[in-house]
C-alpha cells in the first residue's frame, strides 16, 4: 500500500511526523507493508522549486494508492501567476475528488452539548462559492469598477449526484437518514438543481429517509437538537460552515478526522489549518491528522477489500479514543499537560 506524504507548512511536519508514528505501529501491529514517500509543497517547495505544488506531486498523486495532506498556509502564499497555488483546492479540482467526508462525534467531557452529537457531513468539495476553484479559467469572483465586487456560485449536477450518492451510501451503513441542507428560499436556482440531484440519487436508496433543511434552521439546530442528524449532504461552503460549527460544538476542530474523497483519488486532510503561531513549540494537537489517516486507511480497505486496513483503521480510533479519556493524556488545547511527542508516544503506546 503506497501512501504519498505531504506535510505542508505551519505545524504541518509536526503533525504529520506524529501521524507517520502511529501508522508504523498499525504497520507493524497488523502486517500493513505500508511504503511511504514524501514529497515537499506549501512554502518550503515555493523556496526550493518556485512553486506550492510541484507537478511532480501532481503526477505522483494517481500513482500511489492515497494520499495524507498536511495543513497549508495558503493565505500567506502569492498570487498564481508566481506560484503560489492552493494544494488543498488544486487537488480537490484536478482529481475530482467531489466529497468530503467529515465525522463528528461528541465527547462528554469536552462537549458543551446538552444531547450528544453523532454525525458525518458530506460537503461537495469542488465548486460552490468558492471562486477560487469553481471555474475552468479565471476565477468566479470580478470587479466591474473599483467599488463592486461580484461573486459567481457554480453548482453541477454533476457535483450534486456524486455528493449525493456518497452520502447516502454512508447513511446506508448507519443510521439511514440524510439530511439534504440548501438555502433554496433564496438562491432558488442552484440550491433547486441541487437538491433535484439529491431527490434523484434519493430514490435509488428507498431504504433511506431523506429530511431537506434550510441551512441557518441546520445551524441552529446542531446545538439543540443535535441527535436529530446521521448525515448530512450538502453544498461546498455550507458543509464547510457546518463541519466546523459541528467539530467545535463535539470538543474542538482539532479532534475530527477528514478525507477528500473521489471515485480513483483519496486525499486524508485535517480539518483544522497550519497554526503558525504555534510552529516549532512542540503544542499541536495531532489528533485530526491521525484519524484523518486512519479515515484514509478504512476508505483503502473497503475500496480493495483488505480487512487488515479497516482492522487497523479501527484499532487507531481505539487508541485516540482510550488516549483522550485520560484528561492527563491530553495536548493543551484540550486542557492536558502533554505536547505533540508525549501525546504520540501515549497513542502508540495504546495501539501497539
Amino acid at each position: 500500500m503506497r501512501l504519498l506524504v505531504l506535510p505542508g507548512d505551519g505545524i504541518g511536519p509536526e503533525i504529520t511526523e506524529a501521524t507517520l508514528r502511529v501508522l508504523d505501529t498499525a504497520h507493524r501491529r497488523f502486517g500493513l507493508h505500508l511504503q511511504i514517500e514524501q514529497a515537499d509543497i506549501g512554502l518550503k517547495s515555493l523556496v526550493e522549486q518556485g512553486t506550492t505544488l510541484p507537478d511532480a506531486v501532481m503526477k505522483r498523486i494517481p500513482e500511489v494508492d492515497g494520499v495524507i495532506l498536511g495543513p497549508v498556509s495558503h493565505y500567506d502564499y502569492p498570487t498564481r501567476d508566481k506560484g503560489g497555488i492552493n494544494p488543498s483546492g488544486e487537488l480537490r479540482v484536478k482529481f475530482e475528488l467531489f466529497a468530503n467526508v467529515r465525522p463528528c462525534k461528541s465527547r462528554p467531557d469536552l462537549t458543551v452539548l446538552r444531547k450528544p452529537m453523532d454525525l458525518i457531513i458530506v460537503r461537495e468539495n469542488t465548486e460552490g462559492f468558492y471562486s477560487d476553484r469553481n471555474m475552468f479559467s479565471g476565477t468566479g469572483e470580478f470587479m466591474p469598477d473599483p467599488d463592486m465586487a461580484l461573486s459567481v456560485r457554480k453548482i453541477t449536477a454533476r457535483a450534486s449526484r456524486n455528493v449525493a450518492k456518497a452520502a447516502f451510501e454512508l447513511a446506508r451503513a448507519r443510521r439511514k437518514k440524510v439530511t439534504a441542507v440548501h438555502k433554496a428560499n433564496v438562491v432558488k436556482l442552484s440550491d433547486g438543481l441541487f437538491l433535484r440531484e439529491v431527490r434523484k440519487v434519493a430514490a435509488d436508496y428507498p431504504d433511506v429517509q431523506l429530511e431537506e433543511l434550510i441551512v441557518d434552521a441546520t445551524a441552529a439546530l446542531l446545538i439543540r437538537k443535535p441527535d436529530a442528524f446521521d448525515v448530512i449532504v450538502t453544498t461546498n461552503m455550507f458543509g464547510d460552515i457546518l463541519s466546523d460549527e459541528a467539530s467545535e460544538l463535539c470538543g474542538s476542530l482539532g479532534l475530527g478526522g477528514s478525507i477528500n474523497q473521489g471515485a480513483d483519488v483519496c486525499v486524508a486532510q485535517a480539518q483544522h489549518g497550519s497554526a503558525p503561531d504555534i510552529q516549532g513549540q512542540g503544542k499541536a494537537n495531532p489528533t485530526s491528522l491521525i484519524l484523518s489517516a486512519a479515515m484514509l486507511l478504512d476508505h483503502l480497505g473497503r475500496q480493495n477489500g483488505e480487512a487488515k486496513l479497516i482492522d487497523a483503521a479501527r484499532a487507531i480510533e481505539a487508541a485516540i479514543e482510550s488516549t483522550l479519556d485520560h484528561p492527563e493524556r491530553r495536548t493543551a488545547d484540550l486542557g492536558g499537560p502533554l505536547g505533540t511527542e508525549a501525546f504520540t508516544d501515549a497513542v502508540c503506546a495504546a495501539l501497539a
